[in-house]
């Protein structure tokens, strides 16, 4: 049994380079949707108050642009805009770059909801665990 999420992995129980908690972690979801919302009502025509089938492809642009987001940030500043705001990186288990198509796979399972809420004893999501890669306090 370990005592903190992080221990099997050789992280620290508090501070920087410990799993990040579920608080933040919802948090930066938040921001980064909400920056999606904005972008794509102001630069793909969505409009969050039409019916489904008025909308077509536009009712999920929040969620393409979402993807973008995280596909485009992760690799370049070591996480999402939301993550980043609140002091938080993805990172590669095992140290080094996370590369490109590590994010690319976490964003897919991400956008799909169900692997990204089922979480091991080390509170790491099975996207994460898919994509070999941790997300921990910056």
């Amino acid at each position: 049994m370990n005592d903190y999420p992080g221990e099997r992995l050789g992280l620290p129980s508090t501070g920087p380079r410990s799993i990040a908690r579920i608080g933040r972690r919802i948090g930066a979801l938040a921001i980064d949707y909400l920056a999606a919302t904005i972008i794509a009502t102001g630069f793909l025509g969505y409009d969050q108050f039409a019916l489904p089938g008025e909308a077509g492809w536009r009712q999920f642009a929040p969620m393409m642009v979402f993807a973008v987001l995280q596909i485009v940030f992760i690799p370049t500043l070591g996480g999402s805009p939301g993550h980043r705001i609140l002091g938080m990186r993805v990172v590669r288990y095992g140290g080094g770059w996370v590369g490109l198509w590590r994010p690319i796979l976490r964003t897919l399972l991400l956008v799909l909801v169900i692997p990204a809420v089922i979480w091991d004893a080390d509170q790491r999501g099975l996207h994460d665990k898919a994509a070999g890669t941790l997300l921990i306090r910056a």
